[in-house]
C-alpha cells in the first residue's frame, strides 16, 4: 500500500505545499475525466515525496477559475518554481492540463518517458508506458486497471491507491534512469528534450486553424479527380471479359488498382518492365516514357491526400476551440525527430490548394514562416570539413549550381534550372546515404552513368566521401551513432545479412546529420519560448526544419525578425564553421 492524504481544504492544501517545498524532488501525476483538456475536467494533482502522496482533489477548489483561486496560489507557485524538481511520465499531457486549468507553465521538469527513449537509444520495439518501463528498471509492476475508470465522482480507495501508486513510483524511476542517462552520456540531450516540453504544450493548446469550408472544396475536387483517374487506368489495364454485358457488349473486368499483383500482371500485358516493386519511387523512372505509369503515379497522390487528409481532419476540429490540436510526439524516430498524430499536420501535401486552408485567426492574425535554409547540408559540411562545401555555404554561393557546375563539367553562370534540379537531388540524396542503383532510379539515369556521377561528384569533395565513409564503417562497427548533442541511436543488423549491413551503413550517414537537424529545431522551440513571452505570438506547427508562428498583423514583422535570430542563434551553438541561414515569410495562409 502506498501511504497517501487526501487534499480538500486550503489549511490542508497550504501545509502541504510548505511540506513538498522542502524535497529536491517529487513525483508527479494527474487525472482526468478524459484526455482533451478542453472538453474534460482536471481531477486530481497527485505530489509524491519519499513517505507520502499528497493527492489534491480539485473538486474542492472549484470555486470560480483555479487560475484566480486564491486557495491555489501556494500550488500554483509551486509548481511554476524551479524547484523541486517535477518528475512526470509523459510530462506533456500532465502539463498541458495543468496550464489550461491553472494557467501556468511547470518549472523543473524530469520526464521518464523522455528519459527512457533516450536509453532505449531508437529500438523500436521498447514499449514506454510507466507500466512497461517500472517493470523494465525497477523489477515492479504497475496495475493500470483504474486507469480508464470513471474519475467524474466521488473517488474509491481503489482509485485513490492507484493515483497515489503512479506518483510514487516516479521518484525511485528518475534515480535509475538518471544512472542509466549517466552511463551512456545522454544527460545533455535529456535536458535539451526537457526544456522543450512546455513549448510543445504551447503548441498542442494553441491549435491551428483550418477552414472547413475550403477543406471540403478541396477534397471534393480531389475525389473528382480520383474517380477519372481511376477510370483512365481501368480503360487501359482492365482486361475484357470472356463474357458479354447484359447489353450485348463487351464486358470489363477492373482491376484492383492498389494491388501489387494485378497491377503487376496487368502492365506487363502492355510490354512496360516492371521492377520488383510497384512502389512510388521505383516507378518514377518509367513515367517519361510510359504515360500510363504518370497517371497511376498521380492516381495514388490522389488517393493518399484523400485517405489521410480526407474529411477526417474536420471531424478532429476541437469544438470548443475550432482548431485542429495535434499531438506532437518529441522524439517520434530513432533520430530525435518529431512525429505527429491526430492529425499529422506535418506532412499536410504542398500544393497550395491544401496550405491555403491554414492562417492565422481571427481576422487580422498572421503566419509568420520560418524554414532553416539546407540545414542538413550545412551540417554535412560542418561535420565533413569539406573545403569544398563549406566555402559554398560561407561564400554565399548557391551549392546546387556550385555542384552543378562540377558534375556537368559548366561554368556556374550556365547551368541550367533542369541541371541545378539534377544536382540538387544529389546533395540531399548524399545526406541519406543514397547509392548507384537508388539515384538511377530517381533521374531516369542508368546505373553505370549514376556510378559515374556519384564518382564525379566525390572526386570535387573527397573530405566529404572520406567522412561518410568513415560514419558508414564505424556504424557498421561500433553499432551505434550520435548527434551532437549526444544523441545516442544503436543499430542492430546480422552480420551475414548484406542487406542489413547496407542499411546500417546509410543509416550511420544520415543519423548524425538529420539527429543534429533535430537537435537544433529543439533548442530553437526553447528559446523561442522565451523570446515570445509577453507577444502575440504563438507557435502553431513544427515540420522539421520550419516553425510556423501565428501573429497580430502590427507585430508579424517584429516577430519575423525576432524568429529568425532565436532560430539562427540556436544553430549557431551547434555549428561554427558554416553559417545558419533562416528564411522568413509573413503570409495570410500558410503558404510559401
Amino acid at each position: 500500500m502506498t501511504n497517501y492524504k487526501v487534499i480538500k481544504t486550503a489549511n490542508d492544501l497550504s501545509s502541504a505545499v510548505e511540506a513538498l517545498s522542502n524535497q529536491p524532488v517529487v513525483g508527479l501525476d494527474t487525472e482526468t475525466t478524459d484526455l482533451d483538456p478542453f472538453t474534460s475536467r482536471l481531477r486530481l494533482i497527485q505530489l509524491a515525496t519519499p513517505d507520502l502522496v499528497y493527492i489534491i482533489d480539485l473538486d474542492a477548489f472549484r470555486d470560480g477559475e483555479f487560475s484566480k483561486n486564491e486557495a491555489l496560489a501556494p500550488l500554483r507557485r509551486l509548481l511554476e518554481a524551479p524547484r523541486p524538481i517535477k518528475i512526470a511520465h509523459n510530462a506533456k499531457f500532465d502539463a498541458k492540463f495543468i496550464k489550461h486549468n491553472l494557467r501556468l507553465d511547470l518549472g523543473g521538469l524530469f520526464d521518464t518517458l523522455l528519459a527512457s527513449q533516450l536509453v532505449s537509444a531508437g529500438d523500436i520495439e521498447e514499449r514506454h508506458g510507466l507500466a512497461a518501463v517500472a517493470e523494465r528498471y525497477l523489477d515492479e509492476a504497475v496495475d493500470k486497471t483504474e486507469r480508464l475508470s470513471n474519475w467524474e465522482f466521488e473517488l474509491s480507495e481503489a482509485q485513490l491507491e492507484y493515483a497515489a501508486r503512479d506518483a510514487a513510483v516516479l521518484l525511485p524511476l528518475r534515480d535509475r534512469l538518471i544512472e542509466r542517462l549517466k552511463s551512456e552520456s545522454l544527460v545533455k540531450v535529456a535536458q535539451l528534450e526537457f526544456e522543450c516540453v512546455m513549448t510543445v504544450v504551447d503548441i498542442e493548446l494553441t491549435g491551428f486553424f483550418m477552414h472547413k469550408e475550403r477543406w471540403l472544396e478541396q477534397l471534393s475536387v480531389v475525389e473528382k479527380r480520383r474517380i477519372e483517374l481511376a477510370e483512365q487506368l481501368q480503360e487501359v489495364l482492365a482486361q475484357e471479359s470472356s463474357q458479354g454485358s447484359l447489353f450485348g457488349g463487351p464486358q470489363r473486368d477492373d482491376i484492383n488498382l492498389d494491388s501489387h499483383q494485378q497491377l503487376t500482371q496487368a502492365l506487363s500485358r502492355l510490354g512496360i518492365p516492371v521492377p520488383d516493386s510497384t512502389r512510388n519511387w521505383k516507378m518514377e523512372p518509367l513515367a517519361a516514357q510510359y504515360p500510363v505509369i504518370g497517371t497511376l503515379l498521380e492516381y495514388r497522390k490522389v488517393q493518399k491526400a484523400l485517405t489521410s487528409y480526407g474529411e477526417n481532419m474536420i471531424e478532429l476540429i476541437n469544438p470548443v476551440t475550432a482548431r485542429l490540436h495535434a499531438d506532437f510526439r518529441q522524439i517520434g524516430a530513432p533520430t530525435g525527430r518529431f512525429a505527429c498524430t491526430n492529425p499529422n499536420i506535418q506532412q499536410v501535401p504542398h500544393a497550395v490548394e491544401y496550405r491555403r486552408c491554414f492562417s492565422g485567426h481571427p481576422e487580422g492574425r498572421k503566419l509568420v514562416i520560418a524554414d532553416y535554409s539546407q540545414i542538413e547540408l550545412r551540417i554535412l559540411a560542418e561535420f565533413s570539413g569539406d573545403q569544398g562545401f563549406m566555402n559554398a555555404f560561407n561564400s554565399g554561393a548557391d551549392l546546387h549550381r556550385v555542384t552543378a557546375a562540377q558534375v556537368f563539367n559548366t561554368e556556374v553562370d550556365q547551368v541550367t534550372k533542369e541541371q541545378r534540379d539534377f544536382a540538387m537531388r544529389l546533395n540531399f540524396g548524399v545526406v541519406y546515404g543514397i547509392g548507384a542503383q537508388r539515384f538511377a532510379l530517381m533521374t531516369g539515369v542508368s546505373v553505370s552513368e549514376a556510378e559515374n556521377v556519384l564518382k564525379r561528384y566525390f572526386a570535387t569533395y573527397r573530405q566529404l566521401d572520406s567522412y561518410l565513409k568513415d560514419a558508414a564503417n564505424r556504424a557498421v562497427l561500433d553499432r551505434q551513432s550520435r548527434t551532437a548533442s549526444g544523441r545516442l541511436v544503436r543499430f542492430r543488423y546480422d552480420e551475414n545479412d548484406r542487406q542489413q549491413i547496407s542499411m546500417t551503413q546509410r543509416n550511420g550517414k544520415n543519423t548524425p546529420i538529420q539527429g543534429t537537424s533535430a537537435d537544433i529545431l529543439k533548442r530553437a522551440l526553447k528559446l523561442m519560448k522565451q523570446e515570445l513571452g509577453g507577444s502575440s505570438g504563438k507557435i502553431v506547427n513544427i515540420i522539421h526544419d520550419e516553425i510556423v508562428v501565428e501573429v497580430d498583423e502590427g507585430e508579424a514583422e517584429e516577430i519575423a525578425r525576432r524568429v529568425e535570430g532565436v532560430m539562427c542563434a540556436a544553430g549557431e551553438e551547434y555549428l561554427k564553421a558554416v553559417p545558419v541561414k533562416v528564411e522568413t515569410e509573413i503570409a495570410d495562409e500558410w503558404v510559401k
